[in-house]
Protein backbone atom coordinates (compact mmCIF):
# COMPACT_ATOMS: atom_id res chain seq x y z
CA UNK A 1 0.00 0.00 0.00
CA UNK A 2 1.06 3.78 -1.12
CA UNK A 3 1.85 5.76 2.06
CA UNK A 4 0.61 9.27 1.86
CA UNK A 5 3.99 11.29 1.42
CA UNK A 6 4.01 15.04 3.15
CA UNK A 7 6.80 16.95 3.90
CA UNK A 8 7.09 19.11 7.36
CA UNK A 9 9.08 21.17 9.27
CA UNK A 10 12.51 19.45 10.59
CA UNK A 11 12.27 20.76 14.12
CA UNK A 12 8.70 18.94 14.36
CA UNK A 13 10.17 15.33 13.40
CA UNK A 14 13.17 15.16 16.36
CA UNK A 15 13.11 12.04 18.29
CA UNK A 16 11.08 8.72 17.88
CA UNK A 17 7.67 10.10 19.10
CA UNK A 18 6.76 13.18 18.52
CA UNK A 19 2.74 14.86 17.60
CA UNK A 20 1.56 14.66 14.06
CA UNK A 21 3.12 17.99 12.94
CA UNK A 22 0.95 21.05 12.66
CA UNK A 23 0.96 21.80 9.01
CA UNK A 24 -0.27 18.58 8.57
CA UNK A 25 -2.72 17.62 10.96
CA UNK A 26 -5.82 19.01 9.70
CA UNK A 27 -5.28 16.84 6.46
CA UNK A 28 -4.00 13.85 8.09
CA UNK A 29 -7.33 13.98 10.88
CA UNK A 30 -9.68 15.88 8.83
CA UNK A 31 -9.45 15.04 4.83
CA UNK A 32 -7.55 11.30 4.96
CA UNK A 33 -9.54 10.49 8.20
CA UNK A 34 -6.32 8.44 9.20
CA UNK A 35 -6.68 6.64 12.39
CA UNK A 36 -4.19 4.80 14.99
CA UNK A 37 -2.22 2.03 13.32
CA UNK A 38 -2.17 3.53 9.56
CA UNK A 39 1.02 4.62 8.63
CA UNK A 40 2.66 7.77 6.57
CA UNK A 41 5.83 8.76 5.42
CA UNK A 42 7.63 12.26 6.81
CA UNK A 43 10.00 13.76 4.84
CA UNK A 44 11.82 16.32 6.63
CA UNK A 45 13.24 18.37 3.18
CA UNK A 46 17.02 17.89 4.10
CA UNK A 47 17.43 14.14 2.57
CA UNK A 48 16.11 12.27 5.20
CA UNK A 49 12.36 10.52 5.24
CA UNK A 50 10.17 8.67 8.49
CA UNK A 51 8.02 6.34 8.39
CA UNK A 52 5.93 6.49 10.98
CA UNK A 53 2.82 4.92 12.59
CA UNK A 54 -0.01 7.14 13.87
CA UNK A 55 -0.88 6.74 17.89
CA UNK A 56 -3.83 9.02 18.56
CA UNK A 57 -2.46 12.45 17.20
CA UNK A 58 0.93 11.28 18.06
CA UNK A 59 3.44 9.85 15.60
CA UNK A 60 5.61 6.87 16.14
CA UNK A 61 8.77 6.34 14.17
CA UNK A 62 9.20 3.22 12.46
CA UNK A 63 12.16 3.46 10.26
CA UNK A 64 14.73 5.93 8.97
CA UNK A 65 15.75 6.43 5.44
CA UNK A 66 17.34 8.26 2.87
CA UNK A 67 14.93 10.03 0.69
CA UNK A 68 14.54 9.11 -2.64
CA UNK A 69 13.18 10.91 -5.84
CA UNK A 70 15.86 13.72 -6.01
CA UNK A 71 17.54 14.35 -9.45
CA UNK A 72 21.42 14.13 -9.36
CA UNK A 73 21.85 17.02 -11.99
CA UNK A 74 20.95 20.30 -9.87
CA UNK A 75 19.01 22.53 -12.20
CA UNK A 76 18.04 26.09 -11.36
CA UNK A 77 15.53 27.36 -13.75
CA UNK A 78 15.60 31.80 -14.05
CA UNK A 79 11.97 32.49 -14.80
CA UNK A 80 10.99 36.35 -15.88
CA UNK A 81 7.08 37.17 -14.35
CA UNK A 82 4.65 36.07 -15.89
CA UNK A 83 0.81 37.44 -16.23
CA UNK A 84 -1.96 36.14 -14.26
CA UNK A 85 -1.20 32.16 -13.19
CA UNK A 86 1.01 30.92 -15.79
CA UNK A 87 3.73 30.92 -13.27
CA UNK A 88 1.88 27.92 -11.33
CA UNK A 89 2.34 25.16 -14.51
CA UNK A 90 6.03 26.32 -14.23
CA UNK A 91 6.46 25.79 -10.75
CA UNK A 92 4.34 22.42 -11.00
CA UNK A 93 5.44 20.99 -13.65
CA UNK A 94 9.11 22.22 -13.14
CA UNK A 95 9.05 20.33 -10.11
CA UNK A 96 7.80 17.10 -11.27
CA UNK A 97 10.46 17.05 -13.44
CA UNK A 98 13.07 17.14 -11.13
CA UNK A 99 14.02 21.31 -11.29
CA UNK A 100 16.04 21.65 -8.26
CA UNK A 101 14.97 25.93 -7.75
CA UNK A 102 13.50 28.42 -9.25
CA UNK A 103 14.28 31.37 -9.36
CA UNK A 104 11.72 34.97 -10.31
CA UNK A 105 13.54 37.72 -11.92
CA UNK A 106 11.78 41.28 -13.87
CA UNK A 107 12.49 42.17 -17.11
CA UNK A 108 12.39 44.65 -19.74
CA UNK A 109 9.28 42.89 -21.28
CA UNK A 110 7.61 41.64 -18.56
CA UNK A 111 3.70 42.63 -18.35
CA UNK A 112 3.75 41.43 -14.54
CA UNK A 113 6.26 43.77 -12.61
CA UNK A 114 5.87 42.30 -8.90
CA UNK A 115 4.51 39.09 -6.80
CA UNK A 116 2.55 39.73 -3.63
CA UNK A 117 3.71 37.70 -0.45
CA UNK A 118 0.43 35.45 -0.69
CA UNK A 119 1.08 35.05 -4.31
CA UNK A 120 4.61 33.66 -3.41
CA UNK A 121 2.98 31.92 -0.51
CA UNK A 122 0.70 30.09 -3.13
CA UNK A 123 3.63 29.24 -5.49
CA UNK A 124 5.81 27.46 -2.82
CA UNK A 125 2.97 25.58 -2.11
CA UNK A 126 2.63 24.21 -5.10
CA UNK A 127 6.08 23.32 -5.50
CA UNK A 128 5.29 21.24 -2.04
CA UNK A 129 2.46 19.57 -3.41
CA UNK A 130 3.80 18.38 -6.36
CA UNK A 131 7.02 17.26 -4.94
CA UNK A 132 5.24 15.59 -2.41
CA UNK A 133 2.66 13.98 -5.92
CA UNK A 134 5.85 13.03 -7.41
CA UNK A 135 7.70 11.33 -4.71
CA UNK A 136 10.78 13.58 -4.62
CA UNK A 137 13.18 14.16 -1.50
CA UNK A 138 13.11 17.36 -1.38
CA UNK A 139 10.96 21.06 -2.22
CA UNK A 140 12.62 23.30 -4.76
CA UNK A 141 12.92 26.94 -3.48
CA UNK A 142 10.70 29.08 -5.20
CA UNK A 143 12.59 32.74 -4.62
CA UNK A 144 11.18 36.07 -4.43
CA UNK A 145 12.18 38.04 -7.81
CA UNK A 146 15.10 40.21 -8.07
CA UNK A 147 16.00 42.52 -11.13
CA UNK A 148 17.34 41.28 -14.59
CA UNK A 149 20.93 42.15 -13.95
CA UNK A 150 21.23 40.58 -10.74
CA UNK A 151 19.47 37.48 -12.02
CA UNK A 152 22.57 37.75 -14.87
CA UNK A 153 25.15 38.02 -12.59
CA UNK A 154 23.85 35.14 -9.99
CA UNK A 155 23.47 32.87 -13.17
CA UNK A 156 27.00 33.90 -14.24
CA UNK A 157 28.23 31.93 -11.64
CA UNK A 158 27.53 28.44 -12.64
CA UNK A 159 27.33 26.96 -16.15
CA UNK A 160 24.09 28.70 -17.78
CA UNK A 161 21.95 29.36 -20.94
CA UNK A 162 19.98 32.16 -21.49
CA UNK A 163 17.08 30.72 -24.19
CA UNK A 164 16.71 33.24 -27.13
CA UNK A 165 13.84 31.89 -29.77
CA UNK A 166 15.77 34.09 -32.37
CA UNK A 167 18.99 32.56 -31.38
CA UNK A 168 21.01 32.03 -34.31
CA UNK A 169 24.14 30.14 -32.12
CA UNK A 170 22.96 26.30 -31.00
CA UNK A 171 20.40 24.52 -29.65
CA UNK A 172 19.71 23.45 -26.01
CA UNK A 173 20.25 19.98 -27.12
CA UNK A 174 23.90 20.71 -28.48
CA UNK A 175 25.63 22.22 -25.22
CA UNK A 176 26.55 20.83 -22.14
CA UNK A 177 23.67 20.45 -19.93
CA UNK A 178 23.50 23.39 -18.09
CA UNK A 179 23.04 24.23 -14.21
CA UNK A 180 21.35 27.30 -14.50
CA UNK A 181 18.81 28.18 -17.56
CA UNK A 182 17.18 31.74 -17.73
CA UNK A 183 13.55 32.45 -19.49
CA UNK A 184 12.09 35.31 -20.56
CA UNK A 185 8.27 36.43 -20.39
CA UNK A 186 5.60 36.67 -22.64
CA UNK A 187 7.74 38.89 -24.75
CA UNK A 188 10.67 37.63 -25.05
CA UNK A 189 14.18 39.17 -24.23
CA UNK A 190 15.48 42.25 -25.70
CA UNK A 191 18.46 42.37 -28.20
CA UNK A 192 20.17 44.50 -24.86
CA UNK A 193 19.48 41.82 -22.60
CA UNK A 194 20.62 39.45 -25.07
CA UNK A 195 23.86 40.98 -25.55
CA UNK A 196 24.31 41.63 -21.55
CA UNK A 197 23.57 38.18 -21.00
CA UNK A 198 26.59 36.94 -23.52
CA UNK A 199 28.64 39.86 -20.95
CA UNK A 200 27.90 37.92 -18.11
CA UNK A 201 29.11 34.78 -19.71
CA UNK A 202 25.94 32.71 -20.50
CA UNK A 203 25.45 30.73 -23.39
CA UNK A 204 22.66 32.06 -25.36
CA UNK A 205 20.98 28.92 -27.07
CA UNK A 206 17.60 28.85 -28.48
CA UNK A 207 15.31 25.19 -28.84
CA UNK A 208 14.52 25.00 -32.28
CA UNK A 209 12.30 26.02 -35.64
CA UNK A 210 9.06 26.78 -33.21
CA UNK A 211 8.06 29.28 -30.75
CA UNK A 212 6.68 27.83 -27.55
CA UNK A 213 4.76 30.16 -25.10
CA UNK A 214 7.00 31.19 -22.06
CA UNK A 215 5.10 28.86 -19.98
CA UNK A 216 5.86 25.84 -21.52
CA UNK A 217 9.93 26.81 -21.71
CA UNK A 218 10.74 25.31 -19.01
CA UNK A 219 8.82 22.02 -19.01
CA UNK A 220 10.57 21.62 -22.55
CA UNK A 221 13.87 22.51 -21.24
CA UNK A 222 13.69 20.12 -17.95
CA UNK A 223 12.87 17.29 -20.10
CA UNK A 224 15.82 17.82 -22.46
CA UNK A 225 18.07 18.50 -19.52
CA UNK A 226 17.26 15.58 -17.63
CA UNK A 227 17.00 13.22 -19.91
CA UNK A 228 20.66 14.14 -21.27
CA UNK A 229 21.84 13.63 -17.53
CA UNK A 230 19.71 10.45 -17.10
CA UNK A 231 17.42 11.78 -14.47
CA UNK A 232 14.19 11.66 -17.58
CA UNK A 233 12.78 9.00 -19.66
Amino acid sequence: MTLHRFFVNPDEVVGDFFPIPAGIRHQVTHVLRLHSGERLMLLDGQGQALVVRLEGHDCRVEERLPAAGEARHRLTVWQALLRGDHLEPVIRHGTELGVHAFRLFVSDRCVAREVSARRLERLRTIAREAAEQSERGAVPEVSAPIPFAEALRAAGAEPSVLLYERADGPRLSAVEPPRGVVIGPEGGFTPDEVAAAEAAGLTVAGLGPRILRSESVALAVAAVVMSRTGDFA
